[in-house]
């Protein structure tokens, strides 16, 4: 199955060296395990992606396809299903192939692999691991061969891709945009060329596309020949030992990577220039980091306050004569402990309420929480094989049964935090990270997801990435700085490119938005929103509120809280 239109020819792209070497090695060796590919857009992703296909080694039965897996994939779309045009037109159960079947002897390709559900790509994992497909389901047992080169790309703006998922790629590539002026005009021409007569622009790099396919069916023949000493083995090992490499997945990669790096190469023994030079490539997603590393503290660079502002009520800087705020160095100040233990944060997220009535149902009993959906017990997809079971001899079916829905609801709890220096007023800081704390406790009895995004000193940072809430948070928290001014624009921003992104990729995920703030800043909010349940939690310590903590909430239609009343209360 050939693609519609012409593909721009894998020898024609200019750069991302490391990114050819990557797919040239799991053409000569599929058993690597594919390629992720991450990078910014417009860094020939998908340019590469689709021109491996063209390199791939002549079979005189059929073409190489190049099958692309669609974000919206379903399950049955991926591993196939009961055909169902069979089952109603001949009473018979027959099994309909699915992508994997077609991208069998090809390449199939992911773009986008951080915002596919997880189940899809454990599933296309498991059988690009085997090489084979085998369903169990909707009364069909089948099996398959499918093997084939698997291409993940994606945007790490967009999300991350669940670490145990990253390791199951055998080899990375970080690409980078960073281009000269001249290789810019290069990358320009050849495109326009390309564009303006594909025909012409394929013929001319015809012979060279040809050389690179034919190196690739040579080294496939010499891969058998090739030898490590256990020597290298023992280097392998002791590199993946030192870059602290869950498992023996990355030795084994990287062992089958250096011997198609060697066969490429036209040689019959492992080198250690060999092994070296694929260092990068197979350690870049499996060197293990120590999530609970806290990040390391902003630099002191002094707040520029903008020209048309003074002094005021709403100025983040502005500290009633105490000093200038956003000028101070990083500060740190530890978690409270003397935060009121019967408060429960998770329960201050939910439909928007009276702010009295509120505050008081934010008050614990028992394990509570405000919910706004309800769901229901089955989903609105057929099971057609219980269906035809339960109604043999009967056309039409009088009726369908339907799949029972996955028990449970992923729940993610998004927590922003203000680490601007006017929270370090009246300890305020303190009191919002044992708030934070608070929501990391309970969302990890829950079994729930969190993420914390800290905004100041004019940045946006990702303090805790996404993922299931941690036992304990206290480290992280106790390590981060308050330091210059609120970036709460640029915040918010995130915060709903990360929203979006995260709904886009589970569609049944509930996003609970915890803003925590002191409301102290003088930038515009007011064409912005975020989606879900959102809390603004105020934690400035006055009798007249200067920040606009409660401007916020009005604007995004969210519940308000004060923490200092709610602890008073």
């Amino acid at each position: 199955m050939q693609t519609a239109t012409p593909s721009f020819p894998f020898a024609a792209v200019e750069g991302q060296q490391e990114f050819k070497l990557a797919l040239l090695l799991a053409a000569i060796n599929p058993a690597i395990g594919g390629v992720l590919v991450s990078g910014p857009r417009g860094s020939a992703k998908s340019t590469l992606a689709r021109a491996l296909a063209d390199i791939l080694p002549e079979q005189a039965e059929q073409n190489h396809p190049f099958v692309t897996l669609p974000l919206g994939t379903s399950e049955e779309m991926l591993i196939g299903s009961l055909d169902l045009q069979q089952a109603l037109s001949e009473q018979q159960v027959q099994f309909k192939p699915g992508l994997l079947a077609k991208a069998h002897g090809g390449v199939l390709y992911v773009d986008e692999v951080n915002l596919l559900s997880d189940n899809l790509v454990d599933l296309l994992l498991d059988v690009a691991a085997s090489g084979t497909n085998v369903v169990e389901r909707d009364g069909v047992s089948h099996q398959h061969p499918a093997e084939f080169v698997l291409l993940g790309t994606m945007n790490p703006d967009e999300g991350e891709l669940r670490p145990q998922l990253q390791d199951r790629f055998g080899l990375c590539v970080d690409l980078h945009t960073g281009y000269s002026i001249a290789e810019r005009v290069a990358i320009v021409k050849l495109r326009e060329a390309f564009e303006a007569n594909p025909v012409a622009f394929i013929d001319k790099y015809a012979d060279e596309q040809q050389a690179v396919k034919e190196r690739v069916a040579k080294a496939r023949q010499l891969l058998p020949e090739v030898e490590c000493s256990d020597t290298l083995r023992v280097l392998i090992a002791q590199r993946c030992h030192d870059a602290n490499v869950d498992g023996l997945r990355g030795d084994i990669v990287w062992y089958r990577a250096a011997v198609a790096y060697c066969a490429m190469n036209d040689r019959k023994e492992v080198t250690e220039e060999d092994v070296l030079s694929l260092e990068s490539l197979v350690l870049n997603h499996r060197r293990k980091q120590d999530s609970d590393t806290p990040p390391p503290p902003p630099p002191s660079i002094p707040f520029k306050r903008p020209d048309n502002s003074r002094s005021n009520n709403n100025d983040s800087t502005s500290n009633s004569g105490n000093g200038d705020w956003g000028s101070m160095a990083p500060e740190h100040q530890a978690c409270a402990t003397d935060l009121k233990a019967d408060i429960d944060p998770l329960a201050v997220v939910g439909p928007k309420q009276d702010v009295e009535h509120s505050m008081q149902q934010s008050k614990l009993k028992g394990n509570q929480g405000i919910g706004r959906q309800q769901f229901s017990e089955k989903n609105h997809q057929v099971d057609w094989f219980a269906s035809f079971a339960k109604s043999v001899g009967e056309w039409p079916l009088k009726k369908l049964h339907f799949k029972n829905k996955r028990k449970g609801q992923p729940v993610l709890h998004l927590v922003l935090l203000d680490t601007s220096a006017s929270t370090l007023k009246n300890h305020n800081f303190a009191s919002a990270k044992a708030l934070v704390l608070q929501i990391a406790e309970r969302s990890y009895l829950k079994r729930e997801q969190m993420t914390v995004l800290g905004f100041g000193n004019e940045r946006v940072t990702t303090l805790l990435p996404k993922k299931r809430a941690p036992k304990s948070l206290r480290k992280l928290l106790d390590n981060i700085p308050a330091a210059g001014g609120t970036p709460m624009r640029q915040m918010l921003q995130q915060a709903l490119r990360f929203q979006q992104v995260q709904l886009r990729q589970y569609p049944e995920l509930t996003v609970k938005t915890y803003l925590i703030t002191d409301g102290r800043t003088t930038q515009s909010f007011d064409d912005l929103s975020l989606l879900g349940d959102v809390a603004v939690i105020d934690i400035e310590e006055s009798g007249v509120k200067r920040g606009k903590a409660r401007q916020i909430a009005a604007a995004f239609q969210a519940n308000y809280f004060s923490l200092p009343q709610l602890l008073a209360t």
